[in-house]
């Protein structure tokens, strides 16, 4: 099977470092999950869905990833992430993600980085500049980075240091 440009896009931008704990807010099918377990060597893999459905195809992709069946608004864990990735996550641009915002601030390390990646036929530059724009007024400092038709927004909580390259 052929990997979407987005997400071979979103994996490339990502960066993933062998230590890396990574959550993917959103993973499908786990198609982005095993370009990334691929990478990591002593780093770790979470994904969290909504859909039952969408982790139980994930775990038979990549059985040896963490996978839960929840919603961002209601996922807990002790864990903290060095990078937080969703791709076409339409909550941050459908109504104020400021709750999601904020708990993922929360999950993530200090450094940590936030992804939002995004392939909206023409419109993925103006979904990201407002998600960035919303990323922005919820703590943290973002930035949109755009190649071939793709918009992302590469965000890291305020005091945090720079957004990456």
């Amino acid at each position: 099977m052929a990997v979407p440009r987005r997400l071979e896009w979103a994996v490339e931008l990502l960066d993933v470092r062998p230590d890396d704990r990574i959550l993917e807010i959103g993973p499908g099918g786990g198609v982005a999950a095993e370009l990334i377990c691929g990478r990591l060597d002593g780093g770790s893999y979470t994904g969290i869905d909504r859909s039952a459905t969408q982790i139980e195809r994930a775990r038979r992709r990549v059985p040896g990833a963490r996978w839960e069946a929840a919603a961002i608004e209601d996922y807990r864990c002790d864990e903290r992430f060095t990078k937080v990735l969703a791709v076409n996550v339409n909550l941050f641009w459908t109504r104020s993600p400021a709750h999601e915002l904020e708990l993922i601030a929360g999950l993530l390390e200090p450094g940590g980085e936030l992804l939002l990646v995004y392939d909206s036929p023409g419109g993925a530059g103006s979904v990201a500049e407002q998600v960035a724009r919303a990323a922005g007024e919820h703590g943290f400092e973002a930035r949109v980075v755009a190649g071939d038709g793709l918009a992302a927004v590469r965000a890291r909580p305020r005091g945090a240091g720079r957004p990456g390259p």
